[in-house]
């Protein structure tokens, strides 16, 4: 049985495999074919995974992450040894994934916020930036979740709630249209098809994974809608999209809280995860909804000398022109 076998009978078995490792999640974003696994076993049993996405393009190879993929990195069975032994046990199996990787020029991955140990990969020459996403928990005591709302947000929330009716059963289609109008008022491209998008939303749909929530007035006008993903540990806001006309309704914080209730009292999760986000405005938001921030790494080497050398220049020259 080949490697990508053995890691789709894990994630058939282990729980604790997140959501952004599981085959079927890659299968959707970066395609059957186009991933790959490297795998650790001792003992006949998988102790360590690492799924990867390579592309390679005008004889550049790449490592890099996948579209709508928060965060991706190792995989590591829990055991219950000793801390220093734990940690020992970590940079072993870290290090024999990354050592199976194939020759690449450039290696780009965000790895899941459990993962804190990078050590092996900086004896390697791989190197760390620190970013952060926003969590809640303890989503048991809703009464008190909601308390951690900055005040005007809890106001937008009873604003919201009188003006739009919340539902659950947007058609795929029509959550891609008021996602894209989201991207439209900020200047920037589409960065997934419409086509790519429906797959992505079967994919999910057949996994249970997801429920897309949206806002809608009197008038049929949907103001705001947001995309919710989860696994066995978590939700996580996926997408959202907002008609920019309509955002001072405050149907986009509903939402938030609407989907929080359902983590809560349907899915029976402790936490609601925002998936970032590191910009500013985005930010804010996240906080003042009651987020806590939470880092994770973002993994990075450059084998390939003229690559660097090119991407600096670019990141200068972007940075000469802001």
């Amino acid at each position: 049985m080949d490697a990508k076998k053995k890691y789709r009978e894990l994630c058939r078995q282990e729980k604790t495999i997140p959501l952004f490792n599981r085959d079927w999640w890659l299968d959707s974003v970066c395609g059957e074919n186009n991933w790959d696994v490297s795998l650790v076993e001792k003992k006949d049993a998988i102790v360590a995974a690492l799924p990867y996405i390579l592309t390679r393009k005008l004889g550049i190879v790449v490592i890099r992450q996948p579209k709508l993929t928060q965060c991706l990195g190792p995989w590591i069975r829990q055991t219950d040894a000793k801390y220093s032994k734990k940690i020992g046990h970590e940079n072993s199996l870290i290090g024999e994934l990354y050592d199976q990787l194939p020759k690449f020029d450039y290696y780009s991955q965000a790895w899941n916020s459990s993962c804190t140990n990078w050590l092996a990969l900086y004896w390697r020459g791989f190197s760390q930036t620190t970013r952060y996403t926003y969590v809640i928990e303890g989503l048991s005591d809703l009464e008190k979740v909601f308390a951690d709302f900055e005040s005007s947000y809890r106001n937008k929330i009873r604003k919201a709630d009188k003006l739009v009716s919340v539902s659950m059963d947007l058609d795929i289609d029509e959550f891609y249209d008021i996602n894209m109008l989201t991207f439209k008022r900020q200047g920037l491209s589409a960065p997934y098809s419409r086509e790519f998008i429906r797959r992505h939303d079967r994919i999910l749909s057949e996994n249970n994974a997801r429920k897309i929530f949206y806002a809608r007035d009197e008038e049929g006008r949907i103001h705001s809608a947001l995309y919710l993903t989860w696994d066995d540990s978590s939700s996580y806001v996926h997408m959202v999209g907002e008609d920019p006309d309509l955002r001072n309704s405050g149907a986009g914080i509903l939402l938030i809280w609407k989907a929080i209730q359902y983590t809560a009292n349907e899915l029976g999760l402790d936490n609601f995860d925002f998936e970032g986000s590191m910009l500013t405005n985005v930010e804010r938001v996240r906080r003042d909804c009651g987020g806590q921030q939470k880092p994770y790494f973002y993994i990075t080497k450059y084998n390939s000398r003229l690559l660097r050398f090119k991407d600096a220049l670019k990141a200068l020259l972007t940075k000469g022109h802001r």
